[in-house]
């Protein structure tokens, strides 16, 4: 991870990751959590282990929440605060309807990705864990964010002006906790100038849908048809793939497809072309 300047003005800079850091550390998080739990690895990552992974993380989650306040496609909601873990609230509709489990799942592997890869940049001191890999590159980027904002404030790093790193302005009495508001279109599929949105839908498909395992899926199946590393995102074989991950991992067709496609493995045009 490194730090970039936060063109949306939410902060003054925020955090970059690329997309092999979020891979491998959602991968290490599914993997320490199955083999911890059940002794192996299973697939799909069932909708209740799903939720345990979250209260992990959070102070609390709320699965029968009532967002029609915060509009008709907001489907999941974090909230951050200084001093606790966040709180993740669920539109209780996903969670009554049993026809939308798979929604609810997406929903809840995005929200998961706002609490552990966004958490930190509201608390007002360095995260207390004893996980490693990317938790200790967050506590090391977090002193430096600290040094940073001190600067700012001051105003002694060079060529910058006192900028707070507080969320973007509000309106008075809106509460300075209010994190991202999830929509439904952005849950899998967020786009790439909204960098919170989009973090939190990439480690949406990473969690439920591993690099690795994924990665042995395609390997076996793309085989039978051909030996590219690739298909043509119209092809028929690419609907067959994309029906299998979807069935394998629990996810939606278009979930499936959107992570396919950001692995490269579906594309438009041939590679290099």
């Amino acid at each position: 991870m490194r730090w970039v300047v936060d063109s949306s003005g939410r902060f003054r800079l925020r955090p970059y990751y690329e997309q092999e850091e979020l891979d491998a550390e959602c991968e290490r998080i599914v993997t320490g959590f199955l083999e911890a739990k059940y002794g192996k690895l299973s697939f799909p990552l069932s909708t209740d282990d799903l939720s345990v992974l979250v209260e992990k993380d959070t102070s609390d989650l709320d699965l029968y929440a009532d967002l029609s306040c915060e509009g008709d496609d907001v489907e999941g909601l974090t909230d951050y605060f200084p001093r606790k873990k966040p709180a993740v609230r669920i539109a209780r509709q996903l969670t009554l309807d049993n026809s939308r489990d798979r929604r609810l799942r997406t929903t809840l592997a995005h929200e998961y990705g706002h609490v552990r890869f966004h958490a930190f940049l509201w608390e007002d001191t360095l995260p207390k864990t004893p996980e490693k890999s990317l938790a200790e590159k967050l506590s090391g980027q977090r002193q430096r964010y600290e040094r940073i904002k001190a600067g700012l404030k001051t105003g002694s790093l060079s060529g910058s002006r006192p900028v707070s790193f507080s969320a973007s302005p509000r309106p008075p009495g809106q509460r300075d906790n209010l994190g991202p508001r999830c929509r439904r279109s952005c849950i899998f599929d967020a786009p790439v100038f909204d960098w919170m949105e989009w973090q939190a839908s990439y480690v949406c498909g990473a969690v439920l849908m591993p690099i690795s395992s994924l990665r042995d899926l395609v390997k076996t199946s793309v085989k039978k048809w051909d030996d590219s590393t690739w298909l043509p995102v119209n092809s028929v074989h690419a609907d067959e793939l994309t029906r299998q991950v979807a069935d394998v991992f629990a996810v939606s067709p278009d979930a499936a497809r959107v992570r396919l496609s950001r692995l490269g493995i579906l594309q438009s045009s041939q590679p290099n072309s």
